[in-house]
């Protein structure tokens, strides 16, 4: 018996969900997320809930009935809250700006990164610090992930762009011959 699966999803009542065949569509405002189950899972819309249930009790159907319930409560959650997700810039001569829907990268290279934020995405840099924004987690670790991918940090001076909780383990340098 899945412990996240069998837990129903509540939802507030400014977000607006609903299912047309296997697929559920969470709105608010002018946001909305979908999720296409593919048949794997039953599900039921009752009031302010909803709740998955597996088609059968073979093993894939019992992981697809806490997969599907886990993303459909991110979903929720990024309607309500948001997710948000920092970076940090360290090294010297490393800058980071937003330009519109462009943010631009100094990372030593001999050239800029210009680095297009997709649809859904909000960013901001405030000294070296990049925050992303969004209501759609995937969407959100996915920029963070590729940005990141540019400069990744390395484990002697930590010069890179790292995620703000994330510990880099370093490494000794050489040491001068006595």
């Amino acid at each position: 018996m899945s412990r996240i699966g069998k837990n129903p999803v509540e939802f507030p009542a400014d977000v607006k969900v609903t299912a047309e065949g296997n697929v559920i569509t969470f709105a608010k405002g002018n946001k909305s997320l979908t999720l296409d189950t593919k048949g794997n899972v039953e599900f039921t819309i009752e009031g302010n809930t909803l709740t998955f249930k597996p088609l059968s009790d073979a093993r894939e159907h019992r992981a697809f009935w806490g997969t599907y319930r886990a993303l459909s409560a991110n979903m929720v959650e990024g309607l309500t809250k948001g997710f948000q997700k920092q970076l940090e810039i360290n090294g010297v001569g490393y800058r980071a700006a937003v330009k519109g829907k462009v943010l631009n990268l100094q990372l030593g290279f001999s050239h800029d990164i210009d680095y297009e934020l997709p649809e859904g995405i909000e960013a901001s840099v405030e000294k070296n610090i990049i925050t992303l924004k969004s209501h759609d987690k995937q969407l959100v670790g996915q920029v963070a992930a590729e940005i990141r991918s540019f400069r990744p940090p390395e484990p002697y001076k930590g010069k890179g762009v790292k995620y703000v909780d994330e510990h880099i383990v370093r490494k000794a340098g050489k040491t001068a011959k006595k």
